[in-house]
């Protein structure tokens, strides 16, 4: 057939660069906007930082209009929100004058801490999400902390200081103790008994265990630890020795054998060796930064729950006035390259508003779903999904999502992850529903409460469940045990 030229006519949706500016902004977390920010106000000549923007301003921008258990946001905030998310013209007001454009994100900031109703209620107490966190000191901090009230010459000192810090995170030494001799340059050079002695006092500044080579090692030295006249001592100790490999393939009748004891004495050393640590490094602080930043803070204030956005993650972000008023009366200001750069800080600043109202939206919705974690804890965790919050905002499911996904909320009962509030939901005996949140926490509750000498095992777990209406299968309960990271039965009895 000869070539043929067709028309045809099709329809297409395509994403405004704003749109899509919007859609990222959305999706990161407090700490990549606050990245994203700070690379803005390095490279865009026409952004500046608001040093304006303080506490005390965002103390006298709070109106009150943040949600009180079930209220909703203004009629303003919701088109603002949803406007660059259900869509826009490609011409929007961006080549206004701009001049006129001196966007400011304290219009929008509240106080977080809920300084203002604290003084209405009387309730000034844990208004600061850092009073909820507990830092501890690390392994290393520790073991340099006890060293110094030892009175040791420098040479000595030198010496545990070294082997300290060729300490793991779980407290192991694994490095060659004569590999360690090489890296430091003492004269004379250390010896080999020089470095057991050191290692002998490092293995007894802090808890057992730590400074071993080994886990036979690790036990050990918390066996030695213990009374003399403990149960079962003596024969645990020649179970971590020699037999170790025998003990985790639970080859009973061959340790009976090996050992040459009785059943009960072996099964009370088993016992006994079941409860030891084998990293006690792990007990101690963390060193890296593994904190997180809350993007919302819920108080409570007068019965009711009240949900404000962190001043900590505000953009402290505004057009730079005089930049634009300059450009603005330029000759062929339209055509500059700098025009697109100054449309683009437009955008970032109203982007942001909008990454902020959409967020503080979800939250006050979460809150006003889950009511009752906040009031009883995590026994009263409801179902919750993605579309019921959707549906109510009369936002896209996708754009819930977005919001919900690395963001953080700092409640009185610590800091949860926005997902952590949308539970998956199980049926119950007499037709209704409860939360997978919930189940866990009453699992936790019933091993809590166990007879230790008898522990539960995930089948009676799961008939207690069904004697109070929950119908989990036993897996289930072994899979929900597993996430709380609660060991079986058999690990769990004790002598």
């Amino acid at each position: 057939m000869p070539p043929l030229l067709e028309l045809r006519a099709k329809q297409s949706l395509a994403l405004t660069p704003r749109l899509q500016q919007s859609v990222r902004l959305l999706q990161l977390s407090s700490q990549e906007f606050q990245q994203e920010l700070r690379n803005a106000l390095d490279t865009n000549p026409f952004l500046e930082y608001d040093e304006s923007q303080t506490e005390d301003n965002a103390l006298s921008n709070d109106n009150g209009s943040s949600m009180t258990e079930a209220s909703s946001a203004s009629p303003s905030n919701e088109a603002m929100a949803e406007a660059p998310l259900n869509g826009e013209s490609a011409s929007e007001s961006e080549s206004s004058d701009p001049g006129s454009h001196d966007e400011s994100m304290s219009e929008f900031a509240s106080d977080p801490f809920g300084r203002s109703a604290s003084r209405n209620s009387g309730d000034g107490e844990g208004s600061d999400p850092a009073d909820w966190v507990r830092i501890e000191p690390s392994l290393h901090e520790t073991l340099h902390d006890t060293l110094r009230l030892y009175p040791l010459n420098e040479r000595d000192r030198a010496v545990a200081q070294l082997i300290i810090e060729a300490l793991d995170d779980d407290g192991y030494l694994r490095q060659d103790l004569t590999e360690l001799a090489a890296l430091v340059d003492i004269e004379p050079s250390l010896g080999e008994d020089e470095l057991q002695i050191a290692l002998k006092l490092v293995q007894s500044l802090d808890k057992p265990g730590v400074g071993a080579r080994n886990l036979s090692e690790c036990l050990s030295l918390q066996l030695e630890a213990m009374s003399s006249d403990t149960p079962g001592r003596a024969v645990a100790l020649e179970i971590v020795h020699h037999h170790l490999e025998r003990l985790a393939r639970r080859e009973q009748a061959e340790l009976q054998k090996k050992i040459g004891c009785s059943a009960d004495e072996l099964r009370i050393a088993c016992a006994l060796v079941r409860k030891l640590d084998p990293k006690p490094g792990e007990n101690y602080g963390q060193a890296e930064d593994n904190y997180v930043v809350p993007d919302v803070i819920v108080r409570q204030v007068k019965k009711n729950w009240v949900v404000t956005i962190n001043p900590a993650v505000l953009p402290r972000a505004r057009i730079h006035r005089m930049y634009a008023e300059l450009f603005a009366q330029s000759a062929g200001a339209s055509r500059s390259p700098l025009a697109q750069q100054l449309q683009e800080a437009r955008w970032l600043i109203r982007n942001a508003q909008q990454r902020f109202t959409t967020i503080q939206r979800v939250a006050e919705c979460i809150v006003a779903h889950q009511k009752a974690f906040f009031d009883y804890g995590e026994i009263a965790l409801k179902p919750l999904v993605l579309r019921d919050v959707a549906d109510e905002l009369e936002l896209h499911e996708s754009t819930i999502s977005r919001a919900t996904g690395n963001k953080y909320m700092a409640t009185p009962r610590g800091i949860f992850e926005f997902k952590h509030f949308f539970p998956r939901e199980l049926s119950t005996e007499s037709g209704g529903t409860c939360s997978a949140a919930a189940v866990r926490a009453l699992l936790k509750e019933m091993i809590a409460k166990e007879n230790t000498r008898d522990p539960l095992s995930d089948v009676s777990l799961a008939k207690m469940l069904a004697d109070q209406g929950v119908i989990v299968a036993r897996r289930t309960v072994a899979k929900y045990r597993h996430l709380m990271k609660v060991p079986p039965a058999e690990l769990r009895r004790q002598a």
